[in-house]
């Protein structure tokens, strides 16, 4: 699924699909909304009666609609052009190891109902769990327009083809399928993602509007895990196998803590927030004993950025560990991808004031040039719903994808 580049983009010819213009169109209209038919065509350099077509086909399939006019300097007065988002629902659904999100909302993102519970590590039973959960929000929210599908996001590798869960450490699934079951549950498309991967999804498709374009970039989330999304030429990036991008598991040291994975050293030990928490507490992070110290202090990454905040040195001193490791993994990545720009998102970018001096001198420290020591990098700004808004993108942004052309 590739976004297109409505900065950079070749129209459709006679020799080309008439699909090709309609998603170029839909592209301009969600960037640059409100926009009037004379500024599409005067973009994509078309007649202004093929875009009349192409804007009154959009129209009928419900993706676009036609809002208020406005005050022309001559001629007639245009009628703006909106991308239709209300009234057009998805559930969104976010499982981590603890806790399980589940958030109604429309296309853009926007959140109409939102619940929460513990989660449930037994595939069968999270689908009966969530079957329940699904059907109650859409029938309370019954008048909200209708329910275009449904977005999971796990903590693990998925298979983007098939939906199946390859390998999720943290909550101890190892090629469940999951997708197909809970589309029967549900009776919804389902759309299953890797974590990460969605947030950098959400970046590309939910992003500034006129503002940067997300098509070159890498994602990195840090929460309960540390995963990342790579997107070059606007496309993810996932390997033959599924598994490129996983530089959480990167190892770091030889001889550091076990992960979760298997390994030892990986830059998930030592930036999660559970390495994080276990850090504050004095404790050594185990992948056996982590959670329940953390869960039995009863305390989160947000009340240790509070207590640095206030002068608690010990607390500062673990959020400066985190930063010193996070700047190592993401110098990793400079180096190794190149990419035009690094996006961190979770909870500890809540502390980005804080953090992001020792990340750049870190960076600074160990890329290879001065060019690669400048790559921006910059927090998510919404990172507490970054999960939630991945998962709506899977169910929102194929339509807005580029065709494909045979």
């Amino acid at each position: 699924m590739r976004k297109i580049n409505t900065r950079s983009f070749v129209r459709a010819t006679r020799s080309t699909p008439r699909e090709v213009n309609r998603q170029i169109l839909l592209n301009l209209v969600r960037e640059h909304e409100p926009i009037s038919r004379a500024d599409l065509a005067r973009r994509m350099e078309i007649a202004r009666g093929m875009v009349t077509s192409l804007v009154d086909e959009l129209i009928t399939d419900g993706s676009l609609y036609e809002g208020a006019t406005i005050d022309s300097p001559r001629g007639r007065r245009p009628q703006m052009l909106f991308v239709r988002t209300r009234g057009r629902l998805v559930i969104a659904i976010d499982v981590r190891f603890s806790r399980t999100y589940v958030m109604l909302g429309d296309f853009s993102g926007t959140a109409i109902a939102m619940e929460a519970f513990d989660t449930i590590e037994d595939p069968s039973a999270l689908v009966s769990e969530l079957r329940i959960r699904v059907r109650r929000l859409l029938s309370t929210h019954a008048d909200a327009g209708q329910c275009e599908g449904l977005g999971l996001v796990v903590p693990g590798m998925v298979d983007s083809i098939s939906g199946r869960v390859l390998n999720a450490p943290h909550l101890g699934w190892r090629n469940v399928d999951i997708r197909d079951a809970l589309s029967a549950a549900v009776g919804l498309p389902v759309f299953v993602e890797n974590a990460p991967i969605a947030c950098a999804m959400a970046l590309m498709w939910l992003g500034q509007r006129g503002g940067i374009e997300f098509s070159d970039f890498v994602y990195v989330n840090v929460s309960d895990g540390v995963g990342t999304g790579v997107v070059v030429n606007g496309q993810v990036l996932r390997g033959t196998r599924n598994t490129a991008g996983e530089f959480g598991h990167v190892p770091l040291t030889d001889d550091g803590p076990e992960c979760f994975c298997g390994g030892h050293g990986c830059l998930e030990v030592y930036t999660s927030n559970l390495a994080t928490l276990t850090r504050y507490l004095g404790q050594p992070f185990s992948p056996a004993t982590a959670r329940g110290i953390v869960e039995a202090s009863g305390l989160t990454i947000d009340d240790v950025i509070a207590r640095s905040r206030l002068g608690d040195a010990r607390a500062r001193s673990a959020i400066d560990e985190t930063a010193r490791h996070l700047g190592a993994g993401l110098a990793v990545i400079i180096n190794t991808l190149s990419p035009a720009q690094i996006c961190v998102g979770g909870e500890i970018t809540e502390a980005w004031v804080e953090i992001e001096p020792t990340i750049r001198g870190v960076i600074a420290a160990r890329a290879l040039t001065d060019i690669a020591a400048a790559t921006p990098v910059f927090p998510e700004k919404t990172p507490s719903q970054a999960r939630l808004r991945g998962a709506t993108t899977l169910v929102a942004a194929p339509r807005f994808a580029a065709p494909k052309i045979a």
